[in-house]
């Protein structure tokens, strides 16, 4: 059955959802596809509001926000027809527990889906559904949109970085740091200090590494104990309105060695020189070989064992990778993560992260937490 709409408060960056989904129609056109069949919940997050744990959207090429959508229908079931209703008032809803079947009957011309997100079992529900349409494949429509941020996402990152940033500040201003404390207590206190901050939580699982487990990217905390003299990696980020910030720090748990503050310099030029790089225009492996570059001439190359960056958003990693294999060019409004690093197996590394916003201007970084070896 279909349920009318009700009110809601306004969106964070009002009609944006209805602007992303005409975007897409304008995608569907130039594809040859009369709609879309959306079934990975975060794209339909993006393209309706709506976020409960059983929906798709069909998104019908013909329609028009300005003049009506009544061919572009969500589906969920009985347990969200309130949820949909507050969330998407200007979309029909379509209560139908098998939701992405359901929107197909009756349905004709020629329908894309996403097969990155349909397994094969999914895919033959949908043949078997689409009895007088034809079904095709149309992976990666949606998450090209996505990798271009609006400002509503803009502000929603921002948001999510500076509550990353509070909590770190507030962490070292209150002695969180120091030696005997467990890998453990930190990442809980990072989250904690996150959620004060105005987080919905963490964004991913918070990597707090000392002492060798530095070296290890993504190494998961431990009850080590902090010890003076160690490398202390945290990689983590916050949570707000879905969208998911990233930073790392590297610091010194006491009085750094000489050998410290040169792979910390080191790998801070490497940082420097790729969100330096970042441009409309600019080709993502060429800013990855900014940073990269750098390391490589300092004769640890090698240790640089992973890609510069991706994208960020309602996704903690999505498009466009920036790596050496990377195809992408850079826009503006893409946010992106910097973060090269240098590992030394049995003795620590280091790894420095922000998030970004690539601008015509350049790239103007939404993290700002200060990048010093030793924390004050």
């Amino acid at each position: 059955m279909l349920t009318p709409g009700v009110p809601t408060r306004p969106e964070r960056a009002p009609g944006g959802h209805a602007r992303r989904r005409d975007a897409l129609r304008a995608a569907l056109r130039e594809a040859g596809l009369d709609a879309l069949l959306v079934t990975d919940l975060v794209n339909v997050r993006y393209l309706s509001g709506f976020t409960g744990s059983n929906a798709a959207l069909l998104v019908d090429a013909g329609d028009d926000a300005d003049r009506g959508e009544e061919h572009t229908v969500l589906a969920t079931d009985g347990r969200y027809t309130t949820q949909a209703a507050a969330q998407t008032p200007d979309l029909p809803v379509l209560v139908e527990r098998a939701c992405a079947p359901a929107l197909l009957n009756d349905r004709r011309g020629r329908i894309g889906f996403d097969s990155a997100h349909v397994t094969v079992d999914g895919h033959d529900a949908l043949v078997a559904a689409l009895e007088d349409g034809e079904l095709t494949r149309a992976p990666g429509l949606v998450e090209t949109l996505r990798a271009i941020k609006d400002a509503g996402e803009v502000d929603a990152l921002r948001q999510a970085c500076a509550a990353a940033d509070a909590a770190l500040a507030g962490l070292i201003a209150h002695g969180g740091l120091h030696a005997g404390r467990t890998e453990r207590e930190v990442a809980r206190d990072l989250e904690e200090r996150m959620r004060e901050a105005g987080a919905e939580g963490p964004s991913f699982d918070t990597i707090v590494a000392a002492g060798a487990h530095a070296a290890i990217p993504h190494h998961e905390p431990t009850d080590a104990p902090l010890a003076d003299g160690d490398l202390l990696t945290m990689d983590f980020g916050a949570l707000v309105d879905g969208y998911h910030s990233d930073m790392t720090r590297t610091v010194v748990v006491g009085t750094p060695a000489g050998w410290q503050r040169d792979l910390h310099a080191l790998v801070a030029e490497a940082a420097a020189a790729g969100r330096s790089a970042l441009a409309p225009g600019t080709a993502t492996r060429d800013v990855d070989a900014a940073a990269r570059d750098v390391i490589t001439a300092a004769g640890f190359g090698e240790q640089f064992v992973h890609g510069l960056g991706h994208g960020v958003g309602l996704v903690i990693h999505e498009a466009p990778a920036v790596s050496a294999t990377a195809t992408a060019t850079l826009d503006a409004g893409m946010t992106v993560t910097v973060e090269p690093g240098v590992y030394l197996a049995g003795r620590g590394g280091v790894r420095i992260e922000d998030t970004l916003v690539v601008t015509d201007d350049g790239a103007v970084p939404l993290t700002q937490s200060p990048r010093d070896l030793v924390p004050e």
